[in-house]
């Protein structure tokens, strides 16, 4: 796969704000607290989601839910672009 392939799994930290993305998988370094309540807010595998900002935190758009994820958290978030 080339580095230049838009379809590449990469962290949702890693994405800039207007980005679309759909969710691959959730790292095995999130906590399961932490785990439970993403996936109770929509955040799980095979969702789409739109990145609005990552400074000071990761805010993303799931259908209507805007959720805040620490960037500790949105860097084990496996996505591919969309």
């Amino acid at each position: 796969m080339s580095t230049h392939d838009h379809s590449a799994r990469v962290p949702l930290a890693f994405l800039l704000p207007g980005a679309r993305a759909q969710v691959d998988a959730l790292g095995d370094e999130i906590d399961a607290t932490q785990r439970e309540q993403i996936l109770a807010y929509g955040l799980a595998p095979g969702r789409p989601v739109t990145v609005l900002q990552q400074q000071p935190m990761t805010l993303v758009m799931i259908d209507e839910v805007e959720l805040a994820l620490e960037s500790s958290v949105a860097r084990h978030v496996w996505v591919t672009r969309r």
